[in-house]
């Protein structure tokens, strides 16, 4: 809230310089704001006095908009990349795949590891754990397991959270 939107009856002001004016009644600390040309600014309405500043308003507002502009563009947004593999996969196949992981888990992403199920490969989903503690065993320098495999219909899926970054 700012100027006359400020309905305490005393407030604690802070001058445009920060220093401490003391515990003013409204009038005079608005008085004292308009003889600067400043803006009132009730910094916390929740302290007994709320607490004011004299300050001008529309340039706070401008610096407050541009750190969380600045905050939004230095903040990166975890993905999830997905693989795809059958428990029928060959050795060449799987070290391709590996090497996507590998790219998806350096780049901070997560990653979902699924085994699709073909028909009655279903039946034999101990090919499927198999194949996911290779991926696991290839990925350990990389990033570690936060969901262990699990079967959920035709498919076995794993994730595989990044190392968090020092």
């Amino acid at each position: 809230m700012i100027n006359e939107e400020i309905t305490a009856k005393s407030v604690r002001l802070i001058g445009s310089e920060g220093e401490q004016l003391g515990i003013l009644d409204i009038a005079e600390a608005q008085a004292l704001a308009d003889e600067k040309e400043l803006d009132l600014v009730l910094m916390s309405p929740n302290a007994d006095p709320p607490v004011c500043k004299i300050m001008d308003y529309g340039k706070y507002r401008f610096d407050q908009m541009k750190k969380e502009k600045e905050n939004r563009k230095n903040q990166h947004v975890v993905d999830t990349k997905e693989i795809k593999m059958t428990p029928s996969i060959d050795t060449h196949d799987f070290e391709t795949k590996m090497n996507h992981a590998k790219k998806f888990l350096s780049g901070g992403d997560k990653l979902k590891v699924t085994i699709r199920f073909r028909g009655r490969e279903v039946n034999h989903s101990l090919l499927g754990t198999q194949l996911l503690e290779r991926v696991e065993e290839a990925l350990k320098d990389f990033g570690n397991v936060e969901k262990k495999p699990k079967l959920e219909g035709r498919n076995m899926f794993m994730i595989v959270a990044p190392f968090e970054k020092k």
